[in-house]
C-alpha cells in the first residue's frame, strides 16, 4: 500500500470520505445507525473526555486455522504490547451468539461494535491492543472507519489541551494470516481431534483445563462451510481496507519459524506512520539504523583502502600494534566472545589511529569500541608550597566483542 505521510491535525481528512466502501446504500444506512447508537451510549456512560481509545490498534483477522491464536503472542511481543489480546469471539459468550458461532454463522454487527468499543476504553489497552476477529463484515469495516474518523475528530478537538496526551495519533494495522481451504479444512480437523483428545484426559485425570470444542472441528462439511463464510465475507471485508490503513497480508502456510518470519518482515518499525506530526519534525535530523547501514560496507572498504594510500605509514603501526598487542589478549578470550584490553600505546594518541583501529575490527568481523580515560598522575610535591604537579595519563580502554565459543558440559 502507499506509505501514508502523517497529517497535522487541521488536515488530517476523514477515512469514510478518502475511500467509500462498496457496501449498498442500506449497508452504509445500516452502518451509520448502528455506530451512531454505539457511540452515543458511550458519550452518555463515559464523557466524551473519556474516550480515549488505544494508541495502536492491531486487527487480526485470518482464516479458520490460518494459527491467529497461536501468533498472537508472537505478535504482541513483537509490538512490545503488555496486555491480553481482546477476542471478539469470547466477548460474545452469550447463549444465542454460541448457538449461531455453533452453526459457522456471525452474530449481530450492532453487538459486536458495542461490545468492543466499550472494552477498548479499559485503561489497559491504552497503548495498544491486538483484537482477534475484527472486522468480519462490510457493516463492520464502515464502523472501523467511523471510529477511525472520531478517534482523529477527538485529537483535533483535545490536541492543544492539557489532555491531548490521551489523545495521540492512532495507528491501525490490518494483519490476514491466510492459508488455502484444503489447508485450513485440514488444520480445523486436525485441531479437533487434538481438542478432544485433551478434554477426553482432563475428565479422565481431572487435572488441566477443558478447552472449547467446535462443532465446525469435526464436521468437514461445516469446516468447508466456515471458510467460504470468511471467503465471502470477511475476506472481502478486509480487502476493503487496503488502500485505508497499514494493511499486512500473511502467508501463514509454512511452519511456526516461517510464519513468524513473515509477521517480523510485515511489522517492521515506520516511526514516521505511527508518531505525532510534532514528534516526527522534531526527530526528523536524526537517521534511523536502516538508512545509515546502506552502504556501510562499501563505506568501509574505501577507508580502508585509503588508509593505506594516504596514511600507510601510520596505518602499519596500527595493523602492527592490533596484531602483536592486542590479537593475543582477544584469542584467550575467544569462549566469552568479550575482551577489554587497556594500553597506553602512543600509536593511538592519533585520533586517526583509533578511527583505524575500529574499522580493522569491524572489516574481521569484531564489534571494537574505544572510550579514553584521562588519569593525574602526581609527579612532584613541593615542600615549600605544598603545591603538587601532575602529569596526565592517557588510558585507552577498548573492549572487542564477538562471538564466543558455545562449550557444552557433562
Amino acid at each position: 500500500m502507499p506509505t501514508p505521510v502523517p497529517a497535522s491535525p487541521a488536515t488530517i481528512p476523514p477515512v469514510a470520505a478518502v475511500s467509500p466502501s462498496k457496501l449498498s446504500d442500506l449497508e452504509i444506512k445500516d452502518a451509520h445507525l448502528i455506530f451512531s447508537s454505539v457511540w452515543q451510549d458511550l458519550e452518555a456512560d463515559f464523557g466524551r473526555e473519556n474516550l480515549r481509545f488505544p494508541k495502536e490498534i492491531i486487527l487480526l483477522g485470518g482464516a479458520p486455522g490460518a494459527g491467529k491464536g497461536t501468533n498472537t503472542a508472537f505478535i504482541t511481543k513483537s509490538r512490545g504490547l503488555t496486555c491480553a489480546p481482546v477476542v471478539v469471539s469470547a466477548l460474545l459468550d452469550s447463549p444465542e451468539a454460541r448457538a449461531l458461532k455453533n452453526a459457522g454463522n456471525m452474530v449481530g454487527d450492532r453487538e459486536v461494535v458495542g461490545l468492543l468499543l466499550r472494552q477498548l476504553l479499559r485503561p489497559e489497552y491504552r497503548d495498544g491492543v491486538i483484537i482477534d476477529g475484527f472486522p468480519r463484515t462490510k457493516v463492520q469495516v464502515e464502523c472501523l472507519k467511523l471510529l477511525f474518523d472520531k478517534m482523529q475528530a477527538l485529537r483535533r478537538e483535545f490536541y492543544d489541551t492539557p489532555l491531548s496526551i490521551h489523545f495521540r495519533q492512532p495507528t491501525i494495522h490490518i494483519m490476514v494470516l491466510f492459508v488455502d481451504e484444503k489447508e485450513s479444512v485440514q488444520r480445523q480437523l486436525q485441531r479437533g481431534r487434538e481438542t478432544a483428545a485433551h478434554n477426553q484426559e482432563v475428565r479422565r485425570s481431572g487435572i488441566g483445563e477443558l478447552q472449547e470444542d467446535r462443532p465446525t472441528d469435526h464436521d468437514e462439511a461445516l469446516a468447508r462451510r466456515r471458510y467460504r463464510v470468511f471467503k465471502e465475507q470477511t475476506w472481502d471485508a478486509l480487502q476493503s481496507l487496503k488502500e485505508i490503513f497499514h494493511y499486512h497480508f500473511i502467508n501463514a502456510q509454512g511452519s511456526f519459524e516461517e510464519v513468524e518470519q513473515n509477521i517480523l518482515r510485515e511489522l517492521e518499525y515506520q516511526s514516521t506512520l505511527e508518531l505525532d506530526s510534532r514528534t516526527v519534525d522534531r526527530l526528523r535530523g536524526i537517521p534511523v539504523a536502516s538508512e545509515i547501514i546502506v552502504g556501510a560496507r562499501q563505506q568501509l572498504v574505501k577507508r580502508l583502502d585509503a588508509y593505506v594510500l594516504e596514511h600507510g605509514e601510520l596505518f602499519a603501526r596500527v595493523t602492527v600494534f592490533i596484531e602483536k598487542k592486542m590479537i593475543p589478549i582477544v584469542i584467550r578470550h575467544a569462549i566469552s566472545g568479550v575482551a577489554v584490553i587497556n594500553t597506553e600505546d602512543a600509536v593511538l594518541d592519533d585520533p586517526l589511529a583509533l578511527a583505524m583501529v575500529i574499522d580493522v575490527f569491524s572489516e574481521r568481523g569484531y564489534h571494537a569500541v574505544v572510550d579514553l580515560h584521562r588519569i593525574e598522575v602526581p609527579e612532584h610535591f613541593d615542600t615549600a608550597t605544598g603545591r603538587i604537579t601532575c602529569r596526565t595519563k592517557k588510558v585507552f580502554r577498548i573492549q572487542i566483542r564477538f562471538q564466543g565459543s558455545e562449550i557444552r558440559r557433562g
